[in-house]
């Protein structure tokens, strides 16, 4: 079940993390508000996993799930750009991603 929080917590923080850029520095209220309970929500699943997961483990996953999301999600639905090396990066992140989940014993 701790696996399972923590990848709805990451999913959370690439939702919080887009409705961010879309609040246009907090100053339009719909996307606001939608940042601020995502971050709650994403807050709130990441404790949980941690009841089950080592620190390292959770945090990292974590911010790897937002990580890799919000650049997806800036690339699909922004028109962000893309290069070889910053699709690598983000490579490299999911890979260590994998590596963690891999050596976890839980």
């Amino acid at each position: 079940m701790a696996w399972i929080s923590l990848l709805f917590a990451g999913l959370l923080e690439i939702v919080w993390a887009f409705f961010m850029k879309q609040s246009d520095g907090f100053t339009k209220i719909g996307p606001s508000l939608i940042t601020g309970v995502a971050m709650l929500g994403s807050i709130v699943l990441l404790g949980y996993a941690m009841r089950g997961l080592p620190l390292g483990t959770a945090y990292t996953v974590w911010t790897g799930i937002g990580a890799v999301g919000a650049f997806a999600a800036g690339v699909i639905f922004l028109g962000e750009s893309t290069s070889p090396l910053r699709l690598a990066a983000a490579g490299l992140i999911v890979a260590g991603l994998v590596l963690m989940k891999i050596s976890s014993t839980e």
